[in-house]
């Protein structure tokens, strides 16, 4: 079974930074594609961050609202997946969820909160 957990979200003031950890269970994040996507009340959900390997190449995409302030990693060892947020927006404020696509498969975390507000 396969489990993703986000953490790292908060509270920030515009300018700030945060990073999000999405641990997983169940599933290589080497062999997976893993995306970041968020949802603000009101709007439909969206891909944030993508990272995705072919071959011996790794592919990133990012959309273009979150491009130079955001970056999404990945840490084999502890088959984890990151996003760093910088010079945060109140736009970005909204429920941001980590995905897992393997295969036809896929898998969502339960989401964490990030408000940017003075």
């Amino acid at each position: 079974q396969v489990h993703l957990v986000e953490s790292g979200g908060g509270l920030v003031q515009p300018g700030g930074s945060l990073t999000l950890s999405c641990a997983v269970a169940g599933v290589s994040v080497r062999v997976s594609a893993m995306g970041w996507y968020r949802q603000a009340p009101g709007k439909q959900r969206e891909l944030v961050a993508r990272i995705f390997s072919s071959g011996n190449a790794n592919y990133i995409d990012y959309i273009d609202s979150v491009k130079g302030r955001f970056a999404i990693s990945r840490d084999n060892a502890k088959n984890t997946v990151y996003l760093q947020m910088n010079s945060l927006k109140p736009e970005d404020t909204a429920v941001y969820y980590c995905n897992a696509n393997w295969g036809d498969l896929t898998s969502w975390g339960q989401g964490t909160q990030v408000t940017v507000s003075s």
